[in-house]
């Protein structure tokens, strides 16, 4: 009988653990104009979504940004091996969305946004 609750409790934390694994704040890679911005995931409806909470130029001074509170990343599905995908990522800057996948390992993000066959990547790390 231990042995199953054990079991049950192993799986029902590996979920948690799973899911907690994207949560968080994440730091962008630095945009054409030495930007970077800091991007909060959350679960949105089953799937999840990330939001730009701040933004900073390229000395480190927090800056306004009119697509703070707005999702940069949304609808991404859990695939279940650190990895999502079917969401999509949008660009500020150009005001384009793009098809998007990511792969998460350790503290780092790396996030994808395709055009057709054409994607461009970046890697964005762990702030909390």
């Amino acid at each position: 009988m231990k042995a199953y609750l054990y079991a049950a409790v192993m799986a029902l934390t590996a979920g948690m653990a799973q899911a907690d694994g994207i949560s968080g704040i994440f730091q962008t890679q630095a945009n054409d104009q030495g930007h970077i911005g800091m991007v909060e995931f959350y679960d949105c409806g089953g799937k999840y979504c990330g939001k730009l909470v701040r933004s900073f130029d390229k000395s480190g001074n927090e800056i306004a940004s009119n697509a703070t509170g707005k999702n940069i990343v949304a609808n991404m599905n859990d695939n279940g091996d650190n990895s999502f995908s079917g969401g999509t990522i949008w660009d500020p800057g150009a005001d384009k969305t793009y098809k998007s996948k990511m792969t998460l390992k350790g503290n780092t993000l790396s996030v994808s946004g395709c055009v057709t066959v054409f994607c461009k990547t970046q890697t964005w790390r762990r702030a909390q």
